[in-house]
C-alpha cells in the first residue's frame, strides 16, 4: 500500500457505504458490527480494525450516528447503519428527558438491527451513540466489548462497561477501570490507519541550518479556531530568517481558511491551510514539529509515526481526556503538553522559536515518542474480537 492516506485505497473494501446503507448481506456467519460516534476520534481506530478484520476475512458493518460519513471517507464496511442518538448535554429534566426518549427510539431500531444483520459480536468505540447497538446485542444475548482510546474511562463506555465482556484499552493504566472492571481489561493500544502505518517507516530527519522547516497544525477531525487565532499570529513574530524558512500545513475551520491564508500571506509564509487532509498521516511523517490537539487518534498517530508534538488539550474536553492523554505523552519524553490557558501567542512563538533552534531536542523526542507508539494495536485488538466471536459460537 503507498503512503497516501487516502480511505478509498483501502483493502478488502466492498463499495462506498452510501451504496450499502439499510441493506443486508445475504451472507451474516461470522459477521461483526462496529459501533462509533461520529468524530474521527472514535471512527479512526474503529475504521483500522475493519481493515484489519477484513484482511482476516471476516465482514464488518459499521452503526453510528447521523454524522458518520460527513467527509465522505468511505469507511470500510459492507454497510452503514444509523440510528438514532444524543449526547447528555445538560442536566435540566426537560434536556434529560430529550436524551432518554431519543436513546429509547436508538434503542427500538438497534434490535432491530441485530435480528436483520445477527453479528457474532459487536464492538463499541466510545461516543452516545455506541449506547443503544452495545445494549440491544446484550439484550440479544451477542459477544460485546468496548475499546476505550483515551487514558481516561469515557462516559458512553463507562456507562456500557459492566455490561460487555471485554474492555480493550490503549493505555496499560486507564482511569476509572478498577476492581471487578480490571477483570476484564485488556491492554491493546490504540489502532491506527494502514496509511499511518505505511507512513511510519519514514525515518525522522531535523532540519539543518537554512532548509526548510515543515510545521504541521491541527486540531483533530473538527478543526480547532484556537490555532487559527494563535498559530499565525506566533509564526508571524518570528525573525524573518526564521519565517523564510517555514512551511506550514494548518488545519482551519472552513470559515477560518481565508483569514488564516492571508495571515501567512502578510508574514511572507509559506503555507497550505484546508478543513480537511485525506493525506494526513503523509503530512505528518514529512514534518519537523507537529502542534495539535491531545485527541486519543491524534496521539496514537503522533506517537506510531515518531514525530514531536507540542500538544494543546482542548480545555472543556469531558472528564479532560485530552489533558491526560498529552500528560502521558510528556512524560514519557515524546512532546510537551502546554495548557490553553498559559499558552498565548508570544508563549507559543517563544516555544516554537527554541525548537526550532535546537534540533536535538526534536530528534529526542521523536525518538521518545516512537517508543510509544504501538502499530501493532489492530492485530492486538482484531485477536480479542476473534476470540469474543468464538465465546458466542
Amino acid at each position: 500500500m503507498t503512503c497516501t492516506g487516502d480511505w478509498c485505497s483501502a483493502p478488502g473494501r466492498r463499495g462506498h457505504p452510501s451504496e450499502t446503507v439499510g441493506k443486508v448481506a445475504s451472507d451474516n456467519n461470522g459477521s461483526v458490527m462496529l459501533a462509533a460516534g461520529g468524530t474521527g476520534g472514535h471512527l479512526f481506530p474503529a475504521f483500522a480494525l475493519a481493515e484489519e478484520l477484513q484482511r482476516r476475512g471476516i465482514a464488518v458493518d459499521l452503526v453510528t450516528d447521523e454524522r458518520g460519513d460527513r467527509y465522505g471517507t468511505g469507511f470500510p464496511a459492507r454497510a452503514m447503519y444509523t440510528v438514532p442518538s444524543a449526547t447528555l448535554a445538560s442536566r435540566s429534566p426537560v434536556a434529560v428527558v430529550k436524551t432518554v426518549m431519543k436513546l429509547g427510539s436508538g434503542l427500538r431500531r438497534a434490535l432491530q438491527l441485530m435480528d436483520e444483520v445477527k453479528p457474532a459480536a459487536v464492538v463499541g468505540f466510545g461516543g452516545y451513540p455506541t449506547v443503544p447497538p452495545l445494549l440491544a446485542a446484550g439484550m440479544k444475548g451477542i459477544a460485546t466489548a468496548v475499546h476505550e482510546q483515551n487514558a481516561i474511562l469515557g462516559r458512553a463506555n463507562k456507562m456500557l462497561s459492566g455490561r460487555v465482556r471485554s474492555i480493550a484499552t490503549s493505555f496499560e493504566a486507564t482511569r476509572g477501570i478498577e476492581g471487578a472492571l480490571a477483570a476484564k481489561a485488556r491492554f491493546t493500544g490504540n489502532p491506527v490507519r494502514d496509511a499511518v502505518i505505511a507512513c511510519s517507516a519514514r525515518d525522522y530527519l531535523p532540519a539543518g541550518a537554512g532548509e526548510p522547516f515543515r510545521l504541521v497544525v491541527f486540531g483533530g477531525s473538527q478543526g480547532a479556531r484556537y490555532f487559527s487565532d494563535t498559530v499565525p499570529a506566533a509564526l508571524a513574530g518570528l525573525p524573518p530568517a526564521t519565517r523564510a524558512r517555514l512551511d506550514v500545513l494548518q488545519q482551519a475551520r472552513e470559515e477560518d481558511v481565508a483569514r488564516v491564508e492571508q495571515a501567512y500571506r502578510e508574514a511572507g509564509i509559506a503555507a497550505t491551510v484546508a478543513p480537511f487532509f485525506k493525506d494526513l498521516p503523509e503530512r505528518m511523517s514529512h514534518a519537523h514539529l507537529v502542534v495539535a490537539r491531545a485527541g486519543a487518534s491524534s496521539v496514537a498517530e503522533i506517537t506510531v509515526l515518531g514525530r514531536p508534538a507540542i500538544l494543546v488539550p482542548l480545555p472543556h474536553s469531558l472528564d479532560n481526556d485530552q489533558l491526560y492523554n498529552a500528560t502521558r505523552l510528556a512524560e514519557s519524553g515524546g512532546g510537551w503538553c502546554i495548557e490553553q490557558k498559559v499558552l498565548d501567542t508570544e508563549r507559543m512563538a517563544g516555544e516554537i522559536a527554541a525548537l526550532i533552534a535546537a534540533p536535538e531536542r526534536l530528534v529526542a523526542a521523536a525518538i521518545a515518542a516512537k517508543k510509544q507508539g504501538r502499530p501493532d494495536a489492530v492485530r492486538r485488538l482484531a485477536d480479542l474480537v476473534v476470540e469474543l466471536m468464538a465465546s458466542a459460537a
